[in-house]
């Protein structure tokens, strides 16, 4: 599913129009990289948590040259999914 099929799916479900859930999704978009930006996690109960992962500096190997090779520490954008979302995708019911 890319951006305009998922936009026309929440439109659809909301009620929405097409621009409408397209400016909601993008705002919500937003919001969440603006947060991860400031250190901030964002934690949706039930679907999950997004939040900045930090990665240390390490050594490693370019794969065409087998050459030792200095990788800088980084942050990354991590998705945690929550137990609903884990039970949703293996069809487990509630209880």
């Amino acid at each position: 599913m890319n951006k305009t099929e998922l936009v026309a799916e929440i439109a659809a479900k909301s009620g929405l129009s097409k621009k409408n859930a397209q400016l909601a999704l993008e705002s919500f978009i937003a919001t969440v990289e603006d947060q991860l930006k400031k250190g901030n996690k964002v934690q949706l109960v039930g679907f999950g948590t997004f939040e900045v992962a930090e990665r240390a500096a390490r050594e490693g190997r370019n794969p065409a040259t087998g050459a030792k090779m200095k990788i800088k520490a980084s942050k990354a954008p991590k998705f945690k999914a929550g137990q609903s979302l884990k039970d949703a995708v293996n069809k487990k019911k509630k209880k």
